[in-house]
């Protein structure tokens, strides 16, 4: 019976999570919100925890709430029996939400009193001290997730943020800090409880390191419902040794990279890439006056190249951040869907996508089924062997969040799942 089920705002901020989750024991499968729909499909069998993926985290909150609910109801009448409710440990959100709007509507659908508040990802940099979320050295409203185009994060306090999303404003947020944290289980929760008892239903944890996350699950064991980033799930305990799934072999196609997401560590990514292999940019003018066509051309351009070329990057972004205004957005995730569908109906079987719309939209394009984890690259980042209907082979997929991985990534992604691997 799988026992873990989670919840997670994008796509690959579930593959982040299911990553963690596979080196903690539990043979994970990721399904995408959409196959939920009158239960979890089949690729959810045989499996110790599954999530989730849905496309919630700049939905307006009335519609976050309803697939979260949705997913909810999947999970727990597959048997899950623990909730986990994944965002990103950038804590993206606006004053409306959606963190706040969807951890009360499963609170109150669970039965549950509180639950904890934990977006700390101590591998990739992101720490909570005091209450305020740290990126790396600066402040979250001091890093590059100050002027994201569309989850601006203009302060560092997590229960600043978190109080105008939740029901009861600041007296439902609470706080435990540090010291409570590295006194061990029995002082956390002690700490927790004082906090519920004067009534926050969401509580804030201070963690600079893994092992404060792992005393954060100790002390929680019996909540329903964890909310936080993926590293939370590193307290947890799977049944099983960790087990890498094998991806499907490249073969003698081109090296593709997908990228939509236009954050400072993926436009890195994209200069490497192109500098060791080749740049296609989309063009906004092109995809409007002929999408079609323009797919077809840079699928073509794609293809023309060869594993010995180096990666091809195809991205919608250029060094400046550009994304020639929000309304090209979808323009973008309709051309990276399109040009991916196009390379696998020629033979390409492994792609790295970079950006949670991105990789929706290029899961959906695909008709993906279901992912399990395969080659770890970074933390928060692996190869995923991709699921599709019967009878269709599987992929090997990167779906990367836009602020994860190492400036070389596309570069050297290629090399983590020889060929030949099945």
């Amino acid at each position: 019976m799988t026992t873990i089920g989670a919840i997670a705002d994008d796509l690959t901020g579930a593959t982040d999570l299911a990553i963690v989750l596979t080196a903690a024991g539990f043979r994970t499968a990721v399904v995408p919100g959409e196959a939920v729909s009158g239960g979890l499909p089949p690729a959810a069998g045989g499996t110790d925890a599954v999530v989730v993926a849905l496309k919630s985290r700049t939905a307006p909150p009335a519609e976050a709430v309803a697939g979260s609910l949705a997913a909810l109801s999947a999970l727990r009448a597959h048997g899950c029996d623990r909730i986990l409710f994944k965002y990103c440990s950038t804590f993206d959100s606006t004053p409306g939400g959606n963190i706040g709007p969807v951890a009360d509507a499963l609170l109150d659908a669970l039965g549950a009193p509180w639950t904890v508040v934990a977006p700390a990802f101590p591998a990739n940099g992101r720490t909570v001290y005091r209450g305020h979320l740290f990126v790396g050295d600066d402040p979250l409203d001091e890093s590059p997730m100050r002027d994201h185009p569309l989850t601006p994060m203009r302060d560092s306090s997590l229960p600043r943020l978190l109080a105008p999303q939740v029901r009861g404003g600041a007296g439902a947020v609470g706080l435990v800090p540090l010291p409570a944290v590295t006194a061990g289980p029995a002082a956390l929760r002690a700490a927790l409880d004082g906090q519920a008892a004067a009534g926050a239903r969401h509580v804030v944890v201070d963690a600079v390191c893994d092992a404060d996350l792992v005393t954060l699950v100790e002390a929680t064991a019996d909540l329903p419902l964890l909310t936080g980033g993926s590293a939370v799930a590193q307290g947890l305990a799977g049944p099983h040794a960790a087990a890498e799934a094998a991806i499907p072999a490249a073969g003698d196609g081109p090296r593709v990279v997908l990228s939509g997401s236009a954050s400072q560590a993926t436009r890195a990514q994209v200069r490497a890439g192109a500098a060791a292999g080749r740049g296609i940019r989309l063009d906004p003018a092109a995809l409007r006056r002929d999408p079609a066509g323009t797919h077809r051309a840079v699928a073509e351009e794609a293809l023309a190249c060869s594993p010995a070329d180096g990666p091809v990057v195809v991205y919608a972004t250029g060094d400046d951040g550009d994304l020639s205004g929000p309304e090209a957005a979808p323009l973008f995730e309709e051309a990276l869907g399109a040009v991916a569908r196009l390379l696998v109906e020629r033979g390409v079987r492994r792609l790295v996508v970079a950006g949670g719309e991105t990789s929706g939209a290029v899961v959906a394009a695909l008709g993906v089924r279901g992912l399990v984890v395969g080659p770890r690259l970074d933390p928060g980042v692996a190869w995923a062997r991709a699921e599709r209907s019967p009878g269709e082979e599987p992929l090997g997929l990167v779906l990367k969040s836009g602020n994860f991985g190492g400036a070389d990534l596309f570069v050297r992604a290629w090399d983590a799942a020889p060929d030949g691997a099945r």
